[in-house]
């Protein structure tokens, strides 16, 4: 039955709105005047009323589950499951404590569940908000009859991927923000004050340092290039971006990332500790070893690391285990297939991959907290260095000034 999303005046004349169930938007209009309200517009969840002026009507830039979202959208409707509550009553409950447009998602969730449907397949009408390999582990739940544990295991995998990218970007953030405002310094520096200063000495038809010279030429080419070179600038980041989307490009740029200095051996770690949460998830829920595979490698943004999960698979299909596939093009940490190895051997490959994951997110959040500490002091010295070098291009001529003066 579809869900509708309605505003509406009460007895009192005051505006009012939420959400109704009915099978058309007329009989929708009926049961709201049956509760005494006068129904104002009533549109179905997914779409907007036709009598909304364009301007009126909201944009969205964004998708409503995102990363924290999903989190706690998991952790809340797993703990309404475990309270004995229905999936068609505990999504009617989320949908009083949410926002706007998460209520309408839920709102449509319920809807379908309430025609016959199951949660991952009213999901899959939604591909956009809930990642393929999220719909794989609720289907794997709604299967196996143990979909409140398997919610709470989904819920700490994500909230565990999801420290992990905020750990890395808060280790990173202060060397960005020193670089950008060491960038922003410099810029004014020579757009603005160092023109200036010089322009005295250059009226004096006075002979100027070397590096004083430099610091002019590298000043007015910045001036001549202004607004132009953001342009240019904007069109090379967007024409970077569509290129990447050829796949070969888009194969030369990924490898080159593997097998970088330093962050290459950093990335690999990073898709190894999602690579293997995801695998722990899925294959702990139940579900099949060559689709949990395939689930995976749809979630791996690397196309070098995506081709190599999807060849470890048709070993897989081969007969091969899970170990060797993912050792045969040497593409994941030694770190991984040991415990892929002894989980295989054990029979215990869940309760391995969810252990070398925690270990392999320990050793990112290691390397950044490195790479931060020592960027830290590193930018410091090099916004200094800039700095002086712009105030000795000004200082060099004053000081040759005093001493023809003597």
């Amino acid at each position: 039955m579809p869900a509708f999303h309605y505003q509406a005046l009460n007895a009192q004349g005051q505006s009012t709105q939420g959400w109704i169930e009915s099978d058309t938007p007329r009989l929708a209009k009926q049961l709201l005047r049956s509760q005494g309200l006068i129904p104002l517009s009533v549109a179905e969840v997914g779409t907007v009323d036709a009598h909304t002026p364009w301007w009126r009507r909201p944009i969205h830039l964004r998708r409503v589950m995102r990363a924290e979202a999903l989190v706690t959208f998991t952790r809340q409707l797993c703990g309404l499951v475990q309270a004995g509550l229905t999936l068609e009553r505990a999504l009617g409950a989320l949908m009083e404590d949410v926002p706007d447009r998460q209520s309408a998602l839920v709102a449509a969730l319920r809807a379908e569940i309430h025609a016959g449907h199951s949660l991952a397949q009213a999901m899959a009408a939604h591909g956009e908000e809930f990642p393929e390999v999220y719909r794989a582990v609720i289907a794997a739940g709604e299967q196996s009859g143990q979909f409140a544990s398997i919610l709470q295991r989904l819920a700490d995998d994500l909230e565990a991927d999801l420290q992990l990218q905020h750990k890395v970007l808060t280790a990173l953030l202060y060397p960005v923000i020193v670089s950008l405002v060491a960038l922003g310094i410099v810029l004014f520096l020579l757009s603005s004050v160092v023109p200036q200063i010089a322009q005295v000495f250059v009226n004096q038809q006075q002979t100027l340092p070397a590096l004083t010279r430099f610091m002019l030429a590298c000043s007015s080419l910045l001036q001549g290039l202004g607004w132009p070179a953001l342009v240019l600038l904007g069109l090379g980041i967007w024409g970077g971006r569509r290129a990447l989307r050829q796949p070969a490009l888009r194969w030369r740029w990924d490898q080159a990332w593997l097998h970088a200095p330093l962050i290459g051996r950093w990335l690999r770690q990073y898709h190894a500790a999602r690579l293997a949460s995801t695998l722990a998830s899925l294959i702990g829920a139940g579900v099949p070893m060559l689709k949990a595979l395939s689930s995976a490698a749809a979630t791996v943004p690397n196309a070098v690391l995506r081709a190599d999960l999807q060849q470890a698979a048709e070993l897989v299909r081969e007969g091969a285990p899970l170990a060797v596939a993912l050792t045969h093009q040497g593409q994941w940490p030694r770190l991984l297939t040991m415990f892929v190895r002894l989980g295989e051997q054990s029979g215990q490959l869940p309760a391995m991959l969810t252990q070398v994951a925690a270990q392999l997110r320990e050793q990112v959040q290691r390397r950044s907290l490195q790479w931060a500490t020592l960027l830290e002091p590193l930018l410091i010295l090099l916004m200094g260095g800039m700095v002086m070098l712009i105030v000795l291009s000004v200082m060099l001529p004053i000081l040759e000034l005093n001493q023809l003066v003597r």
